[in-house]
């Protein structure tokens, strides 16, 4: 999925933008991550591009086609694309409907009246590629927060969108559930076509976007690859993003079995930024 905002201004409160004529264009199966401190604007951006929030003044496309001209959105365009799009929350807890795994993950295919069959079928195949499909038949009240967030990021593929956004997916979950989140985020990343935006504040997810944007109040302050936005450590203070400790990094090694070059490289990008 395609998508360009040109010129989104957004406000909460008369006279206090969270967005300030921001401008931005995403293609195709890119990976992009939208960074930024608590009230920058990432998850209003992210509820705008989902429709859901319609902006004061703006434009925005999608594929191409205007579905927002002057902060005007086009609702009967926008429910038609809304089924291209899927979203992931911060809260595990709040997504669930299904008395077990597999009938949360076809919940949407329910709504949408897909054949049983094909039910079955991407039910399977989408729990297995979030290494899910042993708890098919398992209450979710009983999984773990990372897991719960698997079989969300399950649903959401199962209705094969164009479009996933993570709206700070691994916000509430613990160290080890975080990990089992980047996981997953690392596969997404290999599936065609999908354009994938991950709101956060955890710079381990940002690392393996193909792009990073960072906000800061409600204007891109940054824009380009990870180890392009990571040279600019003036910019990334000013918004609020913090480098960690040297000491904290060697620290940190020390307590992983770093095996070979690529591991060693991975695990510095992950440990390079702390929000």
């Amino acid at each position: 999925m395609k998508i360009e905002l040109k010129d989104i201004c957004f406000s909460y409160e008369e006279d206090v933008n969270v967005l300030d004529n921001l401008s931005l264009k995403l293609s195709e199966g890119e990976m992009v991550a939208i960074l930024g401190h608590n009230g920058s604007g990432k998850s209003t951006l992210s509820k705008i591009i989902m429709g859901l929030l319609d902006p004061s003044s703006g434009d925005i496309y999608i594929d191409g086609e205007a579905v927002c001209l002057g902060g005007a959105i086009d609702e009967a365009k926008y429910d038609e694309i809304r089924g291209k799009m899927g979203i992931i929350f911060q809260n595990p807890d709040n997504q669930f409907v299904g008395v077990t795994v597999q009938d949360d993950i076809a919940f949407g295919l329910e709504n949408r009246r897909i054949e049983r069959s094909e039910m079955i079928k991407r039910v399977q195949k989408y729990s297995k590629l979030v290494d899910m499909e042993e708890y098919l038949l398992r209450n979710p009240e009983n999984l773990s927060g990372g897991q719960k967030q698997r079989v969300a990021i399950a649903g959401v593929l199962a209705m094969e969108t164009d479009l996933i956004i993570l709206d700070e997916a691994t916000s509430m979950l613990d160290p080890k559930g975080t990990r089992e989140i980047n996981e997953m985020i690392k596969k997404l990343k290999t599936l065609d076509n999908k354009t994938i935006i991950s709101i956060t504040h955890n710079l381990e997810e940002a690392v393996f976007a193909d792009r990073v944007i960072v906000l800061n109040k409600g204007k891109i302050v940054l824009d380009g690859a990870p180890k392009d936005v990571l040279k600019e450590k003036d910019i990334l203070e000013a918004s609020g993003l913090k480098l960690i400790d040297g000491l904290d990094i060697i620290s940190t090694l020390n307590d992983l079995n770093i095996k070979n070059k690529e591991e060693l490289i991975n695990a510095l990008w992950e440990l390079t930024f702390k929000m």
